[in-house]
């Protein structure tokens, strides 16, 4: 009892110091520092491997070894700067590439493009990735950073900012008063199905340090209306370690197949 006073009276304090545009941007800068400063700043390229789980209306629908590699272009705003394929067999046969040209399905049969939803949803959701925010849209022109004061998240003291783009695009990340890392995400998509919105959340937990001071959640979990989707246990996280174009492309030998009906 006596910590939880501690930390309101701190966190009252402070924030009558600050107004909520100032401390939402020392919160975030803090974060920043937190995950490794200029070295984060500075990190190519990455890859996380490990198991990932897929469920639908929380049962297990799918388990696999996945390797996620990663690599950040030259950031232009609004634009996804970014390369990733998502490989989910131990043999790297099948996965899913993401690239500034397109995005596929890929399999030994060939590479199927991906409907237009999953390529928004994927663009979506990488534009308001906290992590991404941090290494690629922190100078972006227009974005806001509001604090919402401090609250408690899973019984432990937070910060919580909301941080707008100039699309108007939000993303409220809670990040832990104590170690000033990022702890918690959620956004609102349009689901255009049923012309309202869906509550996307992402938990991140178990940081670890993968190089040169660099820090990376080895726990992710995501969330849609409260009903679990994803989880990514990773075992190893390797960052600056050169990865080639041809990683991040099309061979010219693969088959592109006809897209599914969307």
């Amino acid at each position: 009892m006596k910590t939880v006073l501690t930390f309101l009276l701190f966190a009252s304090v402070a924030g009558a110091a600050e107004n909520a545009y100032q401390r939402g941007k020392r919160v975030v800068n803090e974060a920043l520092d937190a995950l490794g400063g200029k070295a984060f700043l500075a990190m190519e390229d990455r890859i996380e491997a490990g198991r990932a789980y897929s469920f639908f209306r929380e049962q297990l629908q799918g388990l696999s070894v996945a390797k996620i590699y990663t690599r950040y272009l030259t950031p232009e705003a609004g634009k996804v700067s970014v390369r990733e394929r998502q490989n989910f067999s131990k043999d790297e046969s099948y996965g899913v590439l993401f690239n500034e040209t397109g995005a596929w399905e890929v399999t030994y049969r060939g590479a199927r493009p991906l409907d237009n939803k999953r390529i928004q949803t994927f663009r979506d959701g990488t534009l308001r990735n906290v992590f991404y925010i941090l290494r690629q849209r922190l100078n972006e022109p227009g974005m806001e950073f509001f604090s919402q004061g401090s609250d408690f998240y899973e019984n432990r003291p937070v910060e919580i900012v909301d941080i707008t783009d100039s699309e108007g695009l939000t993303v409220t990340v809670s990040f832990s008063a104590s170690d000033k890392l990022p702890v918690r995400q959620l956004f609102k998509r349009r689901n255009e199905q049923y012309k309202d919105f869906d509550k996307e959340e992402t938990i991140f937990a178990k940081y670890r340090d993968v190089g040169g001071g660099v820090k990376w959640p080895f726990t992710i979990r995501r969330f849609r209306n409260g009903e679990k989707l994803f989880e990514l246990y990773s075992e190893s996280v390797q960052i600056n370690r050169n990865l080639t174009d041809d990683l991040f492309t099309l061979s010219s030998k693969t088959p592109i197949l006809k897209p599914e009906r969307e």
